[in-house]
Formats: structure tokens, C-alpha cells, sequence
């Protein structure tokens, strides 16, 4: 979502991939994607993205990544998440005592950690500049938001076109999703 958001304003913004090594990094279901910089080598950020997936239970343990997160989050504008990456951000600190969204698998669980209140059936929640999203498709409309309100309502209506999201799926639209 941001990279086009950046195509559209003529590469005004710049999108990274921060890990914490050098060198490809396998995801959960095999792909493997190369980050930008490490977390030692990054420039200044504006909005920190935490990604989720089967990595944060992992990561959550990871005292390099979570003092990362702590550092980096008192240092940008906007702090958002997709998925499960909220668990990333309440281990950090910067969702805790705030209102969040996470992936409905894990409400939860999350929940139970304490020091944070999961909206529940909420696809996004806005808590002052955090900004947490349920799962994938949530999380573009949480991008939608945030690129809304970083280059105005017209510019997220024109990143919309371009990668031809309809809020509302028409596949199966017409059934309800199981428990």
C-alpha cells in the first residue's frame, strides 16, 4: 500500500524492509524476502509497521527486536501493526494501557497479556498515532486510513483505484464466515 501510495506522489516516499540480520529471511510459508537495512543501519523512520504472522510469538521473546520496537516507536509519528504483530507492540510497550485490533485467532490471547484492551470486530483501531489492524485484508484498510491521513482522502481514494480494492469482497460476500 505505501510503496504505491509513493509511485503515485512520484517516489515521495520511501518504503523499507528492516530485519535483524543481513540476508534473506524465510517467511512462515516459504517465501523468502530480502530486507533494506538491519536494525542497526536503518534511516529515520515516519511510521513503523509491524508486520504478524507465526514469526511475532517467536520475535516476542527476541530481547534485540522488542528493544528495537521500544526505541523506534518513541521515535516516529504513526505505530501500526497487522495481525498479530500488536503482540510485538504490547510487548514493547507502546500498546499497553491503549486499544487495539489483532487477528481474531489471537483476541484472546492477547487479551489475557494484560495492560491492553482488544476491540473486538473492529477490522482497524485508531489509539492516538498506534494504529492496529485485524488481519491481511484489515490491514489494507488500515493502510487506506493512515495514507488518508498522511496525503489526504483523494490520494487514498486514488491508491484504492490503482490496486482495485473493493471494501466490500464480492467473493462469497453473501455468505457468513464461519466461527
Amino acid at each position: 500500500m505505501f510503496t504505491v501510495s509513493s509511485a503515485l506522489r512520484g517516489g515521495a516516499d520511501t518504503s523499507v524492509l528492516i530485519a535483524e540480520q543481513d540476508g534473506p529471511v524465510r517467511c512462515n510459508k516459504g517465501m523468502r524476502v530480502l530486507p533494506d537495512h538491519t536494525l542497526d543501519d536503518h534511516p529515520p523512520l515516519d511510521v513503523l509497521l509491524v508486520p504478524g504472522g507465526t514469526g511475532t510469538r517467536r520475535e516476542a521473546g527476541n530481547p534485540a527486536v522488542i528493544e528495537w520496537i521500544t526505541k523506534t516507536s518513541a521515535e516516529v509519528s504513526w505505530v501500526t501493526s497487522v495481525c498479530t504483530g500488536a503482540l510485538l507492540l504490547h510487548e514493547a510497550g507502546p500498546a499497553r494501557g491503549r486499544r487495539v485490533a489483532t487477528h481474531r485467532s489471537f483476541e484472546d490471547g492477547l487479551q489475557a497479556r494484560g495492560e491492553i484492551t482488544v476491540v473486538r470486530d473492529a477490522r482497524y483501531v485508531v489509539d492516538g498515532n498506534l494504529v492496529t489492524s485485524q488481519g491481511v485484508s484489515a490491514g489494507i484498510d488500515m493502510a487506506l486510513w493512515l495514507i488518508g491521513r498522511l496525503h489526504g482522502r483523494d490520494h487514498a481514494r486514488a491508491v484504492r483505484r490503482l490496486i482495485q480494492y473493493d471494501p466490500a469482497p464480492p467473493y462469497l460476500s453473501d455468505e457468513p464466515l464461519p466461527d
